[in-house]
């Protein structure tokens, strides 16, 4: 069983990327992204899936860290590979891609690995919102106006600016 030591509340990330398998790389970046969110004390969200969040919600799992997966099905309703078997804490929506506005509201931070359509909805969301969002090879899009918007092209550059974030709040 895991321990957690709570000395402050933690601080939740997003990780939100492709239910298929990326590259290796993007992948192996996943990992990485995942283990070290939980090697700096924060938990981390997912869509609780397949692709990236299962490589992300591996990392995190395996260093020791807390992953919660925001599940488009219900209980009573299985869907194949949801949740994968890293989550720590399945949420059960049974909204389909409608759980987007919750993988978008809930994190502090959110990190966009490469994805598709629901990625980026997922992103629009978040900014509509004012959660801070860091694009690490997702959809490239431009928007009018002031947001929290950071396109980032690797993953130490990306976890700067979550540090630099995280700092702020």
């Amino acid at each position: 069983m895991k321990s957690i030591t709570v000395t402050r509340k933690p601080f939740i990330i997003g990780v939100m990327g492709s239910h298929n398998d990326e590259s290796p790389a993007v992948m192996e970046e996943a990992r990485r992204l995942g283990e070290a969110i939980a090697g700096r004390g924060h938990v981390l969200l997912t869509g609780g899936g397949p692709g990236v969040m299962r490589a992300a919600s591996e990392g995190a799992y395996r260093a020791g860290g807390f992953v919660i997966g925001i599940l488009p099905n219900d209980r009573r309703h299985p869907l194949e590979k949801y949740p994968n078997e890293y989550v720590d804490i399945p949420i059960y929506t049974g909204m389909s891609d409608a759980r987007n506005v919750i993988n978008a509201k809930t994190p502090h931070i959110i990190v966009a690995l490469s994805g598709g359509p629901g990625t980026l909805s997922e992103m629009a969301l978040a900014l509509q919102s004012g959660t801070p969002v860091i694009s690490l090879h997702a959809t490239p899009f431009e928007l009018p106006g002031d947001y929290d918007f950071i396109t980032v092209d690797t993953l130490e550059e990306a976890l700067r600016e979550i540090d630099s974030i995280l700092e702020k709040l």
